[in-house]
């Protein structure tokens, strides 16, 4: 039997798990220092997917993120991460955090930052949040510049129900321009 036609006749209806949901996408040019996304739908979905393209900073900045707990932006040092930064000159690096007052997504960029992450349990009230990253961009500390990849992940490690997301620069730098997108994948 098709897998098609076991979810149909197996859950009695049509069903596409896996499936990603768009739920909203943000693009802009001028200056802004963050951008929130305050309608995530967490008690319907339990894994969230964010890509950020052309997430250009005015200064070099490490892209990152803040959750809002219950519609309060956590800012306190509570968030761990830990990264890999991969250069193009050969040169492999690790950065973690264990105090941290956001979740990193990369190292010190400049020009476009381009990547995704998954967010993990955000409704659920009873454990923590946890995000997996990967994204590329030009490192900012380099000369010449080169390319790097990041990969990584974070936790908020504190059970809570999380119903906001912030994008936003670490060290508060404005994004000139930015186009991020947020999935909700279906039935997760």
């Amino acid at each position: 039997m098709p897998i098609g036609q076991a979810k149909f006749g197996l859950l009695g209806g049509v069903v596409d798990p896996g499936k990603l949901e768009l739920i909203e996408t943000q693009t802009y040019s001028g200056a802004v220092s963050f951008v929130d996304f305050t309608s995530i739908q967490e008690s319907r979905y339990n894994v969230h997917f964010m890509t950020f393209n052309n997430a250009n900073f005015v200064s070099e900045q490490v892209p990152a993120l803040q959750l809002y707990e219950s519609g309060t932006l956590e800012t306190a040092g509570v968030y761990q991460y830990a990264e890999q930064a991969c250069q193009s000159n050969g040169t492999f690096t690790e950065t973690s955090q264990t105090t941290s007052t956001f979740l990193g997504l990369g190292n010190y960029a400049i020009g476009a930052s381009n990547g995704y992450c998954y967010l993990y349990n955000l409704g659920d009230s009873s454990k923590y949040s946890f995000i997996s990253f990967h994204n590329v961009n030009t490192d900012a500390d380099a000369s010449p510049s080169e390319a790097v990849a990041n990969f990584g992940s974070g936790v908020l490690p504190q059970a809570s129900s999380v119903d906001g997301i912030r994008f936003t620069g670490a060290g508060g730098a404005n994004l000139s321009s930015f186009n991020i997108s947020l999935y909700g994948i279906a039935e997760s």
